[in-house]
């Protein structure tokens, strides 16, 4: 990592800021990292060489797109800002980068070139839906920046108060690992909250995509009330798992008969595991769709 000052990054970016006349919107996620060290503490953590192919999501003026172009075969850089991406593709052309595939557009509608890497200063606002995204495409391994709480609701342990949907839907998709947390002060301008770097290996397939569709509406069911027993939660929610009204879901969860599926039954949200939802998922959405 190089002993550069990191304040000279701050007064690059703010220099080119500047010059051509962008005040940054905190309301549209635009956070800009000026702190050099974390800045190549992200990229060494993608152990990116050239047969990488890089995605890079909300890319800005290019503080990590720059350097990750010298090291990858090719980095696909998404921007939805106009006048920040002119500004990037003309840093490009300055500098003679001639590896990075500039795409001006909003990265949640566009289909992503092929791309086995990912390094991300995500926009806050999109990092749910981006997160799930990009879990529909064959990768590698994503290096991805997050507000910090954000970060530890992906890592939440079954019981703790992080436990949720976000971590529940993660479980049987990919490993999360935290890697470090970066300051509010790393950032222009500066944001209320800390941000976690985090890295995100895809596992293979645990379970089918008709069974994770299925666990994806209970989980989404389930944890609109996270303190709520299951039974209870289900019924109230009852519009995101099946067709039947109030009276109809009662009678049919009142009839279940399994020992070991009443007693998921009369737990609370909070203390069941991705393991245990799946189970019940699958076994009442086969019960509530007879």
């Amino acid at each position: 990592m190089s002993n550069e000052p990191s304040q000279s990054l701050s007064k690059q970016t703010k220099g080119i800021l500047n010059q051509y006349g962008i005040k940054l919107n905190r309301n549209l996620g635009q956070n800009y990292l000026i702190d050099k060290n974390k800045r190549d503490q992200i990229i060494d953590f993608g152990d990116i060489n050239s047969n990488d192919f890089v995605l890079e999501i909300g890319t800005g003026i290019g503080t990590l797109t720059l350097e990750l172009a010298k090291r990858a075969g090719k980095v696909i850089a998404i921007e939805q800002d106009t006048n920040i991406a002119n500004i990037l593709k003309e840093r490009l052309r300055k500098e003679k980068i001639d590896n990075v595939e500039l795409i001006n557009d909003d990265a949640l509608n566009v289909d992503f070139p092929k791309f086995n890497k990912i390094v991300s200063n995500l926009p806050y606002q999109i990092s749910s839906p981006i997160t799930f995204k990009f879990l529909n495409y064959d990768f590698d391994m994503a290096i991805l920046m997050y507000q910090k709480e954000f970060a530890e609701r992906m890592t939440g342990e079954v019981g703790t108060k992080d436990y949720s949907r976000l971590s529940a839907m993660l479980y049987f998709k990919c490993d999360v690992e935290t890697l470090t947390d970066v300051s509010a002060e790393s950032f222009i301008p500066k944001p209320k909250v800390d941000s976690t770097v985090v890295k995100l290996t895809p596992k293979e397939n645990k379970i089918s995509e008709d069974d994770f569709k299925v666990y994806s509406n209970f989980t989404k069911a389930l944890f609109q009330h996270r303190n709520k027993k299951i039974r209870n939660a289900l019924i109230d929610s009852r519009h995101i798992i099946c067709s039947l009204d109030k009276k109809q879901m009662k009678e049919k969860i009142n009839a279940i008969e399994d020992e070991k599926l009443n007693e998921y039954l009369k737990k609370r949200v909070m203390v069941v595991s991705p393991e245990e939802i799946l189970i019940l998922s699958k076994e009442l959405n086969r019960i509530l769709s007879e």
